[in-house]
């Protein structure tokens, strides 16, 4: 009986270092990405204002990222949430951060950008997020203010949550419940929609972009 007891310890012990290092492999990642895309930004848009008018219209189609890239920056300024998102959904693209789900929108391009994240590390706080929160999304371009307008738990095949609605749209996607032990077997869905998005281009339901 001590034998099994003396494994099980070894065993638990095992899983809560692997589980830490996943962790602060996240953070590390975090932090060092989140001084890297600041210092891109601020260069681009050093760029930007030397070389092109303020006032001349962006006409250059943004090409989509690369997988495992950071798309953007994320904040849930009452939530204490920031993080940069990466391009992947996969479960290896989520230990580093929130995930931009391929296929989706980017932010500014006018229809519904997707973005998942694991339940027990970054989307933990969307468990007390409230109906008219602001979201920023910021991007090397730009910066899109977003306001929750609902929340919603749905089954993992329901992708109807992702298709453009007419106009740009954030969806923060986690498992729930947030307390269950192990595969999760329902989505949590809080949906934003832009609320400075002058241009809105017309997306047609089924579009992914």
């Amino acid at each position: 009986m001590k034998a099994w007891s003396n494994v099980f310890a070894a065993v638990s012990l095992l899983a809560f270092g692997y589980w830490c290092f996943l962790f602060l492999s996240g953070r590390l990642y975090q932090a060092r990405e989140t001084q890297r895309f600041v210092r891109e930004r601020q260069v681009k848009s050093q760029s930007l204002e030397t070389l092109v008018p303020s006032n001349s219209p962006k006409t250059e189609e943004r090409p989509y990222p690369d997988k495992g890239s950071a798309v953007a920056l994320l904040a849930i300024p009452r939530l204490g949430v920031s993080a940069v998102v990466v391009e992947g959904a996969e479960d290896r693209d989520l230990k580093l951060g929130p995930g931009h789900i391929p296929g989706t929108s980017l932010p500014g391009d006018g229809g519904n950008i997707g973005v998942a994240g694991h339940r027990d590390t970054f989307f933990r706080p969307l468990r007390l997020i409230r109906k008219d929160d602001a979201i920023q999304m910021t991007t090397h371009d730009q910066e899109h203010q977003y306001k929750v307008v609902s929340t919603k738990i749905v089954t993992p095949d329901d992708v109807q949550v992702l298709y453009p609605i007419g106009q740009e749209t954030l969806t923060l996607v986690t498992c729930y419940p947030f307390d269950f032990v192990g595969s999760a077997p329902k989505r949590f869905v809080v949906r934003a929609d832009c609320v400075d998005c002058r241009a809105q281009k017309q997306i047609q339901k089924g579009d992914g972009r």
